[in-house]
């Protein structure tokens, strides 16, 4: 049984054979899928195909990217949809240096409202990072984060954080890169943090793992995601599918049934 904590299947990737691949993954043994909604047009379809499948939940939130894009009505829309009883946590959000479509002070004002959302919602946070960790974690102190928890996706940075992740309440997911073979540093995370704070992903379509790098990816991935996290810990696949489900299941607050 596993869970892909964060995959796309909204992503216009995905609209010719959607049903399809979804069934790939519950062959592979994927059992559960949180869809991450992002922007105005991924949410309601994130949404959808949550309502649709018992297993499947939906995150909501505002991608750093499109922060600028961002209005007041759009934070009112998602405090809206937090309700719906299969959204499970309010992003990705974050702040992203890659790109340059929205100015930095945009992106930390819609990453801080996003936080603030979450507190009153009691709800967990999908933390997006790219090239802005001392930012981010200053923003999650502020805003006392810690009070909800919540996942750093795609965790790409070096251990050293880890334990400051760890101590805000957060959870470390790892995704394709750690079956890189150029890409040590997730490698080094999966050995480090502590078995009942890991969780995995796909981040589906992007990040395929080894050996399906360069091409689309798919929530079926992930269970290659979690045999080279038991292979680098010298542990069972079984271990790290059983307590990265639990995981999941806990951070999302899900009751199994």
């Amino acid at each position: 049984m596993l869970f892909d904590t964060h995959v796309h299947l909204n992503a216009e990737q995905f609209m010719e054979d959607r049903e399809e691949v979804m069934k790939r993954a519950f062959d592979a043994g994927v059992t559960y899928m949180t869809v991450v909604g992002f922007d105005e047009h991924t949410i309601p379809l994130a949404i959808e195909i949550a309502e649709s499948h018992e297993t499947i939940y939906a995150a909501v939130g505002w991608h750093p990217v499109d922060a600028i894009d961002m209005q007041e009505k759009h934070l009112s829309w998602i405090k809206q949809l937090a309700s719906h009883p299969k959204v499970v946590a309010i992003g990705e959000m974050g702040l992203d240096y890659h790109w340059d479509k929205s100015p930095k002070h945009i992106q930390k004002d819609v990453f801080r409202q996003q936080i603030r959302l979450a507190k009153q919602l009691n709800m967990p946070i999908i933390i997006h990072n790219r090239e802005a960790t001392e930012d981010i974690i200053t923003i999650l102190q502020e805003e006392k984060a810690e009070e909800v928890g919540g996942i750093m996706h795609c965790y790409n940075d070096s251990v050293d954080y880890v334990k400051t992740c760890l101590d805000m309440n957060f959870y470390i997911s790892l995704g394709g890169p750690v079956t890189f073979k150029n890409a040590p540093l997730p490698k080094e995370v999966a050995v480090d943090v502590p078995l009942n704070r890991l969780l995995i992903e796909t981040d589906a379509p992007y990040l395929a793992p080894h050996p399906n790098r360069g091409k689309r990816n798919e929530p079926a991935y992930v269970k290659l995601v979690a045999e080279k996290i038991a292979k680098l810990r010298g542990i069972s696949f079984e271990e790290v599918a059983k307590a990265t489900t639990e995981n999941a299941l806990n951070v999302y607050n899900i009751i199994q049934k």
